[in-house]
């Protein structure tokens, strides 16, 4: 059962994250926000290992892998999809990031030689295609000119940048390295990093003490940094890079359904369609096989 709660957690606070980035955006500049919620993160994440004596000590090695995860999942992926956003709706920014199911297929075959079960295949299709029908009106509203193409690589580069962070935290996980403590550190240098980027760009830092933007900074920071990053992450080492990747799939179902009832979001035929086709590659990838068609053991969503 703590797989089924780690993929319902990584879920349900991922797919609910866009309304607080919604409410991010504004007077403050997107990297600076960004930088914000890491850096809460960060010290939150830090103070709680410190204090409960959890920090597991990283050799060098480690501490190089952490920044390469940290670039890859806490600052340069960011950064490509806020900027794809300039480009493209967010719409067809969210059928881009689904890709992190084809990515991390891809990616477990380079990094450790691991071939993706037909099932998984066939789920992520069939999920794809649903995500592709929900957002088809924004994906085909302005065609495809130079901007969409732009939009698309970003899109693109980060999601890869994801999906090897991704592998990153497996190559953790199998040295017997602990998520948090792997996390911390990613996320330091992924701050500092950013920072860096950011300074050079000539961004400029200023913060907004306006409620809404400290409450949902507070919202990224802690339930969608600190304890989505983990549970999806620790998903990732249980049951495998390639079937915790559908939960990015399960994002923007999650968030038109919330958008259902916070925003009005009105429901058609196609997006209805589409819907049910993400449920069923969930279907596909989880769901427990009779015993008589089970042919080789390999880890499931349902394990303790």
């Amino acid at each position: 059962m703590l797989n089924i709660g780690l993929y319902l957690s990584t879920v349900l606070i991922w797919g609910t994250t866009w309304i607080a980035i919604k409410l991010q955006l504004g007077d403050v500049a997107v990297q600076a926000s960004i930088i914000y919620r890491f850096i809460l993160a960060g010290a939150v994440l830090f103070t709680v290992l410190l204090l409960s004596r959890r920090l597991q000590k990283l050799d060098s090695r480690d501490h190089l892998f952490c920044l390469l995860q940290g670039c890859c999942l806490f600052s340069f992926n960011f950064y490509c999809f806020y900027s794809a956003t300039g480009y493209i709706s967010s719409g067809l920014a969210s059928v881009i990031f689904s890709m992190a199911t084809v990515m991390n297929v891809m990616n477990n075959r380079i990094w450790f030689g691991k071939r993706p079960t037909a099932r998984t295949l066939a789920g992520s299709a069939v999920g794809l295609m649903g995500i592709t029908l929900l957002f088809w009106p924004e994906i085909t509203a302005n065609g495809f000119n130079q901007d969409v193409l732009i939009g698309m690589g970003l899109g693109l580069l980060g999601v890869w940048l994801f999906s090897s962070g991704n592998m990153v935290s497996v190559r953790h996980q199998k040295k017997g390295l602990k998520t948090t403590s792997t996390n911390a550190w990613s996320i330091f240098y992924g701050v500092l990093v950013l920072m860096l980027v950011s300074l050079v760009q000539g961004v400029e830092f200023t913060f907004s003490t306006e409620p809404q933007y400290l409450y949902s900074l507070l919202y990224l920071a802690i339930p969608g940094t600190v304890i989505a990053f983990t549970t999806y992450l620790m998903l990732v080492g249980r049951i495998g890079a390639d079937k915790a990747a559908y939960s990015t799939v399960m994002f923007p179902a999650v968030a038109l359904t919330v958008s259902t009832f916070y925003e009005g979001y009105q429901w058609t035929l196609l997006a209805g369609i589409g819907f049910c086709l993400v449920m069923m590659g969930n279907l596909l990838i989880f769901a427990k096989l009779p015993q008589w068609l089970k042919r080789n053991k390999s880890p499931k969503l349902y394990e303790g």
